[in-house]
């Protein structure tokens, strides 16, 4: 059990988390967030993120140790702090730890209860796992990309949040707990292989569903959800800004219609032959007026139309305002730990662990005497 104070459902659980970019560092963030004692080991030299450490916010929460894997004893280092672990997350291609010395099989010689979480984007088998590649290509493979946009114009890349972190960190976070509580039943860890392929294709499950039944076309924008219906999707304002329609249901679309000014005109929500002249009637509507006196005409009501904002935007809404959703810690201002917890809140504690701060702390928390070696000693070319 960790020795620092935790805070958080996941108080006293021991994570190492190998560093990497991207999925890897974003599962130990929210586990860090959630309470666990994350140790990030990180090589020299950094790894390789072109942003400055201390706004790198996925680093919040954890502690920083700096071990040189190609180093003789840097091994060693680790496989003591995976003694200690109940979790190791790593997002290296298939055999690389294994090389380093630090593959599943060495750490579960040390403690066999380990969860050993590995994060890739193909997975450990496959034709394409030891390739390298990036969200764009993963989410691309499982339709998921190919299904967003409209039929005119390329896919849109949907940043990294699509396949690196709803794909990938998520799923990655729900193996390694659920492999957690099965090490804690029976004494037994397992590797835990999570795949952004996978988890995306996993997040289509019920598109998939519809899709065999005949209630979703496999073509862009032709679908309630992909831009296709007219009462379901982003319309441009006269500021040249943009609001966001999910009036699905009736009584949401007559509400819609009702409060936009064109229930007069408005053809039935199910008449898809009309759904084009719609499209160009809401359309025209909306850049009457401006993204925020929009905003003010559907404020209060149940017609599920929302601003589009921007990030800088978005912590001074008032409703993510009154809920704290986003927080201010260190100077930045950030997403706050989600979800929430009745019994065993969640907090920002700590900014982001700058690279090898935390050895001395670490060494003496976790019983590992030879971590405290200065850093710089293992550094090599």
């Amino acid at each position: 059990m960790a020795k620092t104070p935790g805070h958080g459902p996941l108080a006293g659980v021991r994570v190492v988390e190998l560093a990497g970019i991207g999925p890897g560092p974003f599962a130990a963030m929210l586990l860090a967030d959630l309470g666990a004692d994350v140790v990030r080991v990180d090589r020299p030299g950094g790894a390789g993120l072109a942003v400055n450490p201390l706004y790198d916010v996925t680093n919040r929460n954890k502690r920083s140790v700096i071990v040189d894997l190609k180093s003789p004893d840097g091994p060693d280092t680790v496989l003591d702090l995976a003694a200690r672990a109940d979790i190791l997350i790593e997002g290296y291609r298939p055999g690389v730890a294994e090389r380093l010395g630090v593959g599943p099989e060495t750490c579960h010689a040390r403690n066999p209860g380990l969860v050993y979480g590995r994060m890739t984007g193909w997975g450990q088998q496959g034709p394409l796992a030891p390739r390298a590649g990036h969200d764009i290509a993963y989410i691309a493979l499982t339709g998921t990309l190919g299904m967003i946009g409209t039929p005119d114009t390329p896919p849109p890349a949907p940043a990294n949040l699509l396949g690196d972190y709803a794909g990938g960190s998520l799923y990655l976070v729900v193996g390694v707990l659920a492999a957690l509580h099965h090490a804690r039943a029976t004494g037994a860890g397992q590797v835990v292989d999570a795949a952004i392929v996978d988890g995306t294709a996993h997040l289509s499950a019920m598109l998939h569903g519809m899709l065999a039944a005949g209630g979703w076309q496999d073509r862009r924008a032709a679908n309630l959800l992909d831009g296709g219906c007219p009462f379901y999707g982003t319309y441009e304002t006269a500021d040249g800004r943009y609001v966001a329609v999910g009036a699905l249901e009736q009584q949401f679309y007559a509400e819609f219609v009702d409060l936009l000014g064109i229930a007069d005109r408005a053809p039935a929500r199910k008449d898809t032959a009309a759904w084009g002249e719609l499209r160009e009637t809401v359309a025209a509507r909306f850049r009457t007026r401006t993204r925020d006196e929009w905003t003010a005409v559907f404020e209060g009501s149940d017609a599920c139309v929302a601003p589009v904002l921007s990030l800088r935007e978005a912590p001074r809404h008032p409703h993510l305002a009154a809920r704290g959703t986003f927080t201010d810690f260190g100077g930045i201002t950030q997403p706050a730990p989600a979800p929430r917890f009745s019994a065993t809140p969640t907090s920002v504690r700590t900014g982001p662990a700058q690279p090898g701060a935390d050895l001395a702390d670490v060494a003496d928390d976790w019983g590992i005497p030879g971590l405290s070696a200065d850093p710089s000693a293992q550094d090599t070319d």
